[in-house]
């Protein structure tokens, strides 16, 4: 047993070596996630205390839970915790199936430059700088001279304010963000649909099925296992969302449904200076999003035998 062991660490040494060019490429990603994704992780300690620049690390007040007591007993918790999952969980259901969609669609389409073009014309929202995409999203909605309120006032509807009714602004950044992100989205799906094996259309094509057929018997059950890791890695971010685009959207009419967990900390921590309490909800908020993703995992390793590990 233990030569057995010995001899597959020399095996894996030797091939360590054999390989050794692309171990040294991958050194440039492995520090810099080291430094920046790693190395500050050691700041979370803050959450745990008073902490005063001054001070530093090892020289302010130790307390304990009480700033994540402190957060959970605020008034601003429930309206955060409601906030927040409203509009992740608002995004997960309108967003998620639109990029499959639209990869089924653009991966009939045979016409090459016709594909080309509705596939740039999905994709270039995704390279607008958010703030230029915010002001965009101001100026279509305006009740005086916005688009939206245009094309409905044609069809005898009053203007409506939609930056400034709190109602409205889930409804407005997540459909929004649809535009903005949904072409991008579908270029996993399509690399997807890329390796599926074209004798099993040709196959079911002679058996007389139809295009929606074959996108469900063939294409959808080929790319499942992508659709399920994808939805995966959604779920274990569903208490994240953007801070840039609500920040820039958000203002004092709408702010009881666009304050979330992202822009209090922020409002906090930031404007406030309050260092330790923006950590710690920083911190639960994190730890809820990878306790979401270790539970969600599991169930579908369980299910669907497919997970991320």
């Amino acid at each position: 047993m233990v030569r057995s062991v010995e001899k597959k660490k020399r095996i894996s040494f030797a091939r360590v070596i054999q390989s050794w060019q692309l171990y040294v490429f991958a050194i440039p990603a492995f520090l810099v996630v080291l430094i920046f994704a790693y190395f500050p992780m050691y700041g979370v300690i803050i959450a745990f205390q008073n902490f005063r620049p001054t001070d530093g690390f090892f020289g302010s007040q130790w307390v304990g839970f009480d700033h994540f007591i402190r957060f959970f007993e605020g008034h601003h918790f429930w309206r955060l915790i409601r906030n927040t999952l409203a509009i992740n969980i608002y995004g997960l259901v309108a967003a998620f199936p639109i990029p499959i969609i639209l990869a089924l669609a653009f991966n009939e389409i045979k016409d090459g430059k016709f594909k080309k073009i509705t596939q740039t014309v999905t994709y270039a929202p995704h390279f607008i700088s958010v703030v230029v995409f915010a002001g965009m999203i101001i100026s279509f909605t305006s009740p005086t001279t916005g688009i939206v309120n245009h094309i409905i006032g044609f069809f005898g509807i009053e203007p409506i304010s939609f930056m400034q009714r709190p109602e409205w602004f889930r409804h407005v950044y997540v459909w929004t963000g649809i535009w903005q992100s949904a072409g991008w989205g579908t270029i996993i799906y399509l690399a997807a649909l890329s390796g599926v094996d074209p004798t099993l259309h040709e196959a079911a094509t002679i058996d007389g099925a139809t295009r929606i057929q074959r996108n469900r018997y063939i294409n959808i059950p080929c790319i499942s296992k992508t659709i399920i890791i994808l939805l995966i890695m959604n779920v274990g971010t569903l208490m994240s969302t953007g801070f840039e685009r609500i920040f820039l959207l958000q203002n004092a009419m709408n702010q009881y449904t666009s304050d979330v967990i992202a822009t209090y900390v922020y409002e906090v921590g930031l404007i406030g200076g309050q260092f330790s309490f923006a950590s710690a909800v920083g911190l639960f908020n994190s730890a809820v999003n990878a306790i979401m993703l270790i539970v969600v995992n599991n169930i579908s390793k369980k299910v669907s035998e497919v997970s991320l590990w």
